[in-house]
């Protein structure tokens, strides 16, 4: 009885120093595809690499809690695997052996998510944290405001009918002044037509004149 006892409290000793195990409640698993989104300029992942995560979460934690100094010994990584993925869990620094609500944890990746991703030159597709949504990419906001680009289609196109307006009128004026001109050769032709019809040819009377007598 009294080694059931003991072997008992070794356990509970233990799972409290190591709170972090697959499928935690409080926990989140990351998968990360380097490979895939570096390709050629991939980076091994070592020690270095996880000590860098466990930083760059801490960080999120301070940035979320205000005036709580989370340590890298807050965050606590388990089932590490070669395909690079892990479990993580993160620990109160006021009380080391209480784990931060699963709902704050997604809070704080979710603020700090681009820093995260920057860290490891990864984005919300290749740095998964499974179950916390990927973040929104932020509205691109255009130099030219909106507004000024409709008005100046608006004003592009009152412009481009004033031009044919003016363009038209000119060619139907020249048009007419064409016509105009036309009527007036042709009247003038008929009026000269006329004119020679009427006059009357004295030599030619003259000559007739004198062939009678």
């Amino acid at each position: 009885m009294l080694e059931k006892i003991l072997f008992l409290l070794a356990l509970s000793s233990a799972l409290a120093e190591h709170p972090c195990t697959p499928d935690a409640s409080d926990g989140y698993k990351v998968r990360l595809s380097i490979k895939t989104a570096l390709g050629d300029q991939a980076y091994a992942w070592n020690d270095n690499e996880m000590f860098l995560f466990r930083a760059t979460l801490a960080f999120a934690m301070r940035s979320h809690f205000n005036g709580q100094e989370f340590d890298v010994s807050n965050i606590i990584v388990c089932d590490e695997t070669p395909r690079v993925s892990f479990w993580f869990v993160v620990t109160s620094p006021l009380n080391t052996t209480h784990l931060v609500d699963k709902e704050d944890v997604e809070q704080a990746v979710r603020k700090s998510r681009n820093r995260i991703n920057s860290a490891f030159l990864l984005t919300d597709k290749t740095l998964e944290f499974i179950g916390i949504p990927p973040t929104l990419a932020a509205p691109v906001n255009p130099d030219t405001p909106p507004w000024l680009i409709v008005f100046g289609v608006v004003m592009g196109a009152v412009c481009a009918g004033i031009i044919v307006l003016l363009v038209s009128s000119l060619i139907r004026k020249k048009r007419n002044k064409n016509e105009e001109n036309e009527e007036d050769a042709q009247v003038k032709t008929v009026e000269n037509g006329i004119a020679s019809e009427g006059v009357y040819n004295m030599s030619f009377s003259d000559n007739e004149r004198f062939t009678q007598m």
